[in-house]
């Protein structure tokens, strides 16, 4: 497997240690045609994006892509604030932007008290005191993937089901039929091998492979979900960023429209 692009990076803007500039050389070292820049959204409490800053980090990514020569795409990895699917990307936020990527973070300021309390801190507190989910923690958790996807032009759900757990089958079909991607972090384990061969076995939706670098040396860093590719005898035509394939992200369709 080798990768087309690194689509989910982080820099010193959000908690990532290493410059926009670093992760692009690496990028460029490393051979890929692309890198993404993807620090986290506005609401993120301790590590978030700040609006004041968007400009800085823009002409950061385009200085980083002039001198570097590989394409770096400024992206977000937007904050899901509640049920009802709000992210902290609003439409006068689109023109900004090249990638629109959304997950569920925890320290983010959640859309009023109801979700703060039942979806925010609905995932942590049952974790905490070891807990086994309930069903319907994880029947709210999928109507937050299934709702910031229809309700927001995202290009992929970060890390789907880390932290919280939902209906992975519901939240890839949806994926499916709005042209969002399901993104396989190689940070963290985030899908069970039975999960993502249901994905697979059951749904259409397609993936892309991310390293959520925090630090230039793991940059392309693709070992965990080879790993776990290997276990599943996954369809590696399924990945549209690896072995010389480009993703078709929907948020760069969508801001056509506009």
């Amino acid at each position: 497997m080798i990768l087309t692009g690194d689509y989910h990076t982080h820099s010193p803007y959000s908690h990532g240690k290493s410059t926009i500039a670093e992760n692009a050389q690496r990028a460029a070292e490393i051979g890929l045609k692309e890198i993404a820049i993807t620090d986290h959204g506005y609401t993120h409490i301790m590590f978030g994006l700040k609006r004041r800053e968007t400009e800085a980090y823009s002409r950061e990514c385009a200085e980083a892509q002039e001198k570097y020569g590989v394409r770096v795409l400024v992206g977000i990895e937007a904050n899901i604030l509640g049920v009802e699917g709000r992210s902290d990307l609003t439409e006068r936020d689109f023109e900004n932007f090249d990638v629109y990527f959304a997950g569920n973070h925890v320290a983010a300021r959640y859309q009023g008290w109801n979700n703060f309390w039942r979806y925010g801190m609905g995932n942590v507190i049952p974790r905490k005191l070891g807990f086994k989910p309930t069903s319907a923690l994880i029947e709210r958790n999928t109507k937050a993937y299934i709702n910031v996807i229809k309700n927001n032009p995202i290009d992929a759900v970060t890390h789907l089901n880390f932290l919280c757990p939902a209906n992975a089958i519901e939240v890839a079909r949806c994926a499916e039929d709005y042209g969002t991607y399901i993104e396989l972090n190689s940070k963290k384990t985030h899908l069970t091998d039975d999960e993502l061969c249901d994905m697979v076995q059951k749904t259409g939706v397609r993936f892309i492979v991310n390293s959520d670098a925090h630090h230039v040396r793991r940059v392309g860093d693709t070992a965990l979900v080879e790993e776990q590719l290997a276990r599943v005898a996954f369809p590696m035509d399924r990945i549209d960023n690896i072995d010389g394939r480009m993703p078709n992200f929907r948020f760069t369709a969508f801001k056509k429209g506009l």
